[in-house]
């Protein structure tokens, strides 16, 4: 079996879904009978762009410890500058604000931050192509939404290959009266949206929990306020992994619609619990997982037609359930063993 480095960037003290992909792809792979380990490269502070690209790019990921590595698994920006002869991208995503978000970003800029970071763009689009050109071998997507970037502003092909949820004991005890949230709180995920849904009359009386942390917390806190959603919605802040797990296990449905997100563990992670996932057409990752009335709703992004699911699919316990087994289902389809052996061919 191969040695391999999973390679990913992070910004220092910084835990986010792209750790717990990697982390989980150590395990696989571990656990199909590899050598593999884990290998961080730099993340900085916005604007050191060319400094993040040139220290990945020096980074040696052709031993480790001494040893000879035989295989590498890239997955966020900017580690696939890193050089190894038997290199596999599988990307959760790239820059974002210089692709799919330029026109938000660009929009808070002064006419010369716009030249500026006009210019920034330009040159990482071609040093993103470069390296998906030069030091990727195999380009697989973590779903069609990357894929569709990739094709769009890399002109690069690509595989979809879906992660599946991370390795955790999910369970299903019940079908408690509750809507369940899990995020960042952070504009892109519309917690917002989710906050004036229940607002709407048909959702009257839906009761909510919402986790997570996030520069958001105070306007989201304030707009439950200003909503009058104080005595339904309760925000629990972080929670750890078993207190996931035990809200997964009891909730009657998940909600979760972001604005094109990547991927989404939530989605999967809600499906592994057998729960259904209320989502949004425009919600990127999760809109292809959901398949609208059969593991849970699919509808558009609007507080009315948000607020409607919410409330047919609260209302009905055993609705639930059934989108619920479903959900399961397509979780049961989802192996990390598959996917170890997918990736973890040296080329």
């Amino acid at each position: 079996m191969a040695r391999i480095a999973v390679v990913t960037s992070s910004p220092p003290n910084v835990e986010g879904g792209h750790l717990v992909i990697a982390r989980s792809l150590v395990q696989a792979l571990n656990a199909h009978g590899h050598h593999a380990s884990l290998v961080t490269t730099p993340s900085y502070q916005f604007g050191n762009q060319a400094r993040e690209y040139w220290d990945t790019w020096r980074t040696n990921v052709r031993t480790i410890d001494g040893k000879v590595v035989n295989h590498v698994i890239t997955t966020r920006y900017p580690s696939y500058a890193v050089r190894h002869p038997s290199h596999v991208c599988w990307l959760n995503h790239t820059m974002r604000e210089y692709y799919d978000l330029w026109d938000p970003f660009c929009a808070r800029l002064s006419p010369q931050g716009r030249l500026k970071e006009g210019v920034r763009r330009q040159l990482i689009h071609a040093a993103d192509s470069h390296f998906f050109y030069w030091h990727v071998k195999q380009m697989y997507a973590q779903s069609k939404t990357i894929q569709a970037r990739l094709r769009r502003w890399n002109r690069t092909s690509s595989t979809v290959l879906y992660p599946p949820a991370p390795p955790r004991a999910y369970r299903c005890e019940a079908f408690e009266p509750f809507l369940f949230v899990v995020s960042r709180l952070a504009p892109l995920k519309r917690i917002d949206l989710v906050l004036n849904a229940l607002a709407t009359p048909a959702a009257q009386g839906v009761r909510c929990v919402i986790a997570g942390e996030g520069e958001a917390h105070a306007s989201l806190t304030a707009l439950a306020t200003r909503l009058q959603l104080k005595d339904r919605v309760t925000f629990v802040g972080r929670i750890t992994d078993d207190q996931l797990v035990d809200y997964l296990g009891r909730c009657r449905a998940v909600a979760f619609v972001p604005l094109q997100e990547d991927y989404g563990f939530v989605t999967a992670e809600a499906f592994a619990s057998g729960k259904p996932v209320i989502t949004t057409t425009d919600s990127g990752g999760p809109a292809e997982l959901v398949i609208d009335g059969t593991n849970g709703r699919t509808v558009a992004p609007t507080a009315d037609a948000l607020g409607a699911a919410i409330a047919e699919v609260m209302s009905d316990s055993a609705r639930a359930e059934r989108l619920g087994q479903a959900a399961r289902s397509t979780a049961e389809g989802m192996r990390w063993s598959d996917v170890a052996a997918t990736l973890g061919r040296p080329l």
